[in-house]
């Protein structure tokens, strides 16, 4: 048997009814138990090993309930349209000629995160600017949103797509004053690409989502979950592969329905909802609207200076056999949902249900949450659903949220603290890549973002909402590990495995906006330090 003690320290557990301790004992990766010196001095086995955690901060490791691994992992070898590296347009046309210069013909050049609110020339990338840097192979850029889609005139020509395209169900290409096709492909119509770009090779996937699981280690992050394939491959068994070169997160997949939903023998092995593996399926993922950066988001209410409340992406027939399969398999379903409509939506036809899953875990989530109507959040909480949100949004955004939504109007996003006192269940994440930050997974700038209600640059962001540390970390681990069904982690607790983290600066004690200077000095999963920050 193995054992260690874990003392001086200050560990922060997220377990309300025990919410802080000093010393804690771990056997075979497990907590036996945690509290007071003496009380673990009295109950550990002799000859135990001791670790002396020098009075640092301790917290749970992280729990990222909502992100795109695969997504960001394949990305690494892509161009970044966001700073430091691109700040405007005319750069981001030198990066795509240096791009097609390293490749040869008739190569996609492909890339992701672009932002026209962080552009010098504060306006979108057309097909016009991407056929500066490449004219003679396709380019495609994705949105930071990851809902939109901007190609040159070659991918144009390649897809078909002309002035005589109508637009899909759900989608809009875009089109100038004359009608032409500008390049730039919302929601849906972003789909009418993917079919002719490259497939990526699955071993260098996994061997980026192996690189990738290093990072997130070095985050704190012990857990996360793939938020829907972006096609109709199955993500599940790069991350077996990844797990066996030693990626080391938890992993909750969800497949994207739009794909799966016209296969009639479509189904998922049983044995994959096994929640005691690393990698187990979680249910799956609908697109309900699309984002409020990129003003597709499905309002209530118009945008600013236009008469456009967005786009309701998903039919009738997608919700309606999405929640069909997931009553028939028991597992959960979570919609995308940014705007008050697609909110009202989603939230609705849930709660007509009854829970259909056995786990602690809510039986539908509803991704994002930015404007949620009163009645919407009060049937949430009658029915248990779950609302899983993102501060780092408005934090990176607030360029586009200020253009698109006007400053009163920001303010009312993501009603955090109005949420919770009204008893919505809710965790925290960070969709990264999908939005405009350098380094889209770090907790440290999503908590900073939840408890100043303050943007990068100092905006207020409505400072009503803000919730304190102990209650944003708690949302980040506890909260985000029953959302997705995570099994003993989230806690710092007896019966859970020892995953914790050791901050080199206590979150819990500095002026908050300071607390994304704080790094993970070590990470530990199963009681074991898998990371260790050098000096």
């Amino acid at each position: 048997m193995d054992c260690c003690i874990y003392e001086n320290g200050k560990i922060f557990t997220s377990d309300r009814e025990n919410l802080y301790a000093d010393a804690m004992l771990v056997t075979d990766g497990m907590i036996r138990k945690v509290g007071r010196a003496a009380e673990i001095e009295n109950m550990a086995p002799k000859g135990c090993r001791r670790v002396d955690l020098g009075g640092y901060r301790v917290i749970p490791g992280f729990v990222d309930a909502h992100m795109h691994p695969l997504m960001l992992a394949d990305y690494s070898r892509q161009i970044s349209a966001l700073p430091p590296k691109v700040n405007s347009i005319e750069e981001l046309i030198q990066a795509v000629k240096e791009q097609r210069q390293k490749q040869g013909p008739d190569q996609w050049c492909l890339g992701w995160g672009y932002d026209e609110g962080k552009f010098a020339e504060h306006r979108s990338i057309d097909r016009w600017d991407l056929d500066q840097g490449c004219s003679d192979a396709p380019v495609s850029i994705i949105r930071t949103c990851g809902h939109i889609r901007c190609v040159n005139s070659k991918a144009l020509e390649l897809a078909g797509i002309d002035r005589n395209t109508p637009d899909p169900e759900g989608g809009e290409i875009e089109r100038d004053a004359n009608g032409e096709p500008t390049g730039v492909l919302k929601e849906n119509a972003r789909n009418l690409i993917t079919p002719l770009m490259p497939v990526p090779d699955s071993r260098q996937t996994v061997e980026n989502l192996t690189q990738l699981g290093k990072l997130l280690t070095s985050q704190g992050i012990v857990a996360v979950t793939d938020m829907g394939n972006l096609d109709e491959g199955d993500n599940y068994p790069l991350y077996e592969a990844a797990a066996k070169q030693g990626f080391l997160q938890q992993v909750g997949v969800y497949y994207m329905w739009d794909f799966f939903m016209d296969q009639e023998d479509f189904s998922i092995p049983k044995e994959r909802f096994d929640k005691n593996q690393q990698i187990f399926v979680s249910g799956l993922k609908l697109i309900g609207d699309g984002s409020v950066s990129g003003k597709t988001a499905w309002m209530a209410e118009p945008y600013l200076d236009t008469d456009s409340c967005g786009i309701s992406v998903c039919s009738d027939r997608q919700m309606e056999t999405a929640i069909d399969f997931c009553k028939t398999y028991h597992c959960q379903l979570a919609i995308h949902a940014m705007g008050t409509k697609a909110i009202d939506r989603a939230v609705s036809r849930a709660a007509a249900e009854e829970k259909w899953n056995s786990g602690p875990e809510p039986y539908v989530r509803v991704e994002h949450i930015t404007l949620p109507s009163q009645e919407s959040i009060d049937l949430a909480v009658q029915k248990g659903i779950g609302f899983v949100t993102q501060p780092i949004f408005m934090y990176a955004e607030i360029e586009s949220y200020m253009k698109n939504l006007g400053k009163a109007r920001m303010k009312q996003c993501y009603p955090v603290r109005h949420m919770l006192d009204c008893g919505v269940n809710l965790c925290f994440s960070t969709d990264a890549p999908a939005t405009s930050w350098a380094v889209p997974s770090d907790p440290f700038s999503n908590i900073k973002a939840a408890v100043t209600r303050r943007a990068y640059d100092g905006t207020d962001c409505g400072g009503s909402q803000v919730v304190d540390v102990e209650t944003a970390v708690i949302l980040y681990t506890k909260a985000a590990a029953k959302m997705v069904g995570f099994e003993k982690i989230g806690q710092i607790k007896e019966g859970y495995k020892a995953d914790f983290l050791v901050l080199d600066k206590d979150m819990m004690e500095i002026p908050a906006g300071e607390i994304d200077r704080v790094h993970v000095a070590e990470t530990y999963i199963g009681g074991r330090c898998v990371y260790r920050r050098k000096p």
